[in-house]
This record gives structure tokens, sequence and C-alpha cells, in this order.
């Protein structure tokens, strides 16, 4: 039986930045997925972790300086197909990676990913899965050892292979996004990535020379310890997730374990860190 899932249709007056604060809120809040609109944003939570007084507390939508109302029903999970279909549209990262879905035409760049994102986080769409592809871009991966860690659709650690990496852990605490990374790295022919469903207790005695976590601030920091104890010397950590804003508490935990940051991406006020060991 299929999961019911309510789906809320945001009005957004002024969509940039009021998008992207709008969906790290609620991404705090337990939404899954989000698509962007002419109108603004749809955004998807599971019944079972709804509230009707779920948005209280959401800081945007009382805020002065944006215009955003909303209305809210039921959807089974079998019609969000036919909705990021409609909404997602082929990207293009610095003229080498193209992401898209099956049914879009190939540009033939250096890399294709091809992924159907259904529910899960990730297409490259937001800034900061772009940043990760863009960092990424830049590092030697090959015969690297990589963890994608809240790797939402794959793309990230699809993306790593593709460049050379071997072996590599794609891990999600969500069950719809480790289906659907698996999905994704069959329909890459990726050969060495393992999707694994959890959270940062199952990196218990494994090391990576690259980890990739596009997580929210919050968890970052919870989890950084266990993260770091996991990067061999030499490594790299690419944080992403947050705020410009939240560079010094991010900057201040990790270099608590000796990691310096080495460059910065920024886009649309969201940023993403390059810290190596």
């Amino acid at each position: 039986m299929d999961n019911i899932y309510i789906e809320y249709a945001f009005e957004v007056a002024s969509k940039q930045p009021a998008i992207e604060i709008l969906i790290a809120e609620l991404g705090e809040r337990n939404f899954e997925s989000f698509v962007e609109n002419e109108a603004g944003l749809l955004a998807y939570i599971q019944k079972k972790d709804w509230t009707e007084n779920i948005l209280d507390g959401v800081f945007i939508l009382g805020s002065p300086e944006f215009s955003i109302s909303y209305s809210f029903k039921e959807v089974a999970q079998t019609n969000w197909n036919e909705e990021w279909e409609k909404h997602f549209n082929p990207i293009q990262v610095e003229d080498k990676v193209s992401i898209r879905a099956p049914f879009h035409e190939n540009p033939n760049l250096e890399y294709d990913i091809v992924i159907e994102p259904k529910m899960s986080f990730g297409t490259g769409h937001h800034e900061t899965t772009f940043m990760m592809i863009q960092h990424l871009i830049n590092i030697d991966v090959k015969g690297k050892k990589v963890l994608d860690m809240g790797c939402g659709t794959g793309v990230l650690a699809i993306f790593a292979e593709m460049k050379g990496a071997n072996p590599i852990d794609a891990i999600d605490i969500d069950n719809w996004c480790y289906v659907n990374a698996l999905e994704n790295v069959e329909r890459n022919s990726c050969e060495n990535i393992t999707v694994l469903e959890g959270d940062a207790s199952l990196l218990i005695n494994k090391s990576y020379d690259i980890i990739i976590a596009n997580i929210n601030r919050n968890i970052l920091i919870n989890d950084m310890n266990v993260y770091i104890n996991c990067i061999n010397d030499e490594g790299v950590l690419l944080l992403s997730g947050f705020y410009k804003e939240d560079i010094p508490i991010i900057d201040a935990e990790v270099s608590k374990y000796g990691m310096t940051l080495d460059h910065v991406i920024d886009r649309n006020n969201w940023v993403a860190l390059k810290y190596v060991k």
C-alpha cells in the first residue's frame, strides 16, 4: 500500500531567497521533498509525521519581508512522478556535468548523470547539491574511498564513481531516499557504490579519504566528531546544507578536530565548505 503524504502548495511572491529559507525550515520539520514551480514551492511530508500545527514557528511565514500563502492536501506516493516530471529540468554544472532525467536529451558533456529523483533530495537544482558537484569537479577522487552521507538521490556518490572513486558508501536515514539511491546507482551502471540505510552509527570502524555531507546544520554539528574520526590523514571533508552566516558555527566545530578550511563556494547565500586534514 502506498504511503500517504501531505502536499503543501506555497505561493511565494518573491521567490529567492524565500524558497531556500522555506526549504531549510521545512526540512527541520520532517518534510521530505520539494518541487519548485511557477507559483513557488510544493513540499511533502508523510502523514504519520504531520500535525495540524506543523508550520507553527516557521519564521519565514510570519516575516513581513516575504509574502507567502499556502494550501495543503493529501496525496499518494504514486502521484509524485507526474509532479517532478512537470518541473524537473536538466541542469549543467560548469559545462562539465549534466544531471537529467531519462526522458531528457543527453547534452554530451564529460559527465552525464541520469536520475529519477521522485521524492528524494538531490537533483542538482538546489544550491547545496550544485556546489558539492562544483567541489568534486576540482578534487582528484581517483582510487579514493568516499562517503556520501545523507545521499538523497545518490547523485554525488554517482558522480564520485564517474570520476574514479572506489569504493563508495552512500548512506541516508530515509527509506525512500535509500530505495531511490539504489535505483539511480543501477540506472547509472555504477559498480563501486554500496547504498546503506541508517545514520552516523553505521560509520563505526569505517575510514574514508573523502567525506561528503550535505545535511542540515544541526545534524552536521551533532555528528561532526564521528565524521572526522573516519577521515584518513590528508583526507577531505565537504560540508553543505547551511547558510553563509552559519560558517563561524560550523568552522568552530570542525576546527576542534584539527581540520583546516581550504575553500568556500557560495551560491544565493548557501555555502559549501572544503576542509583538509
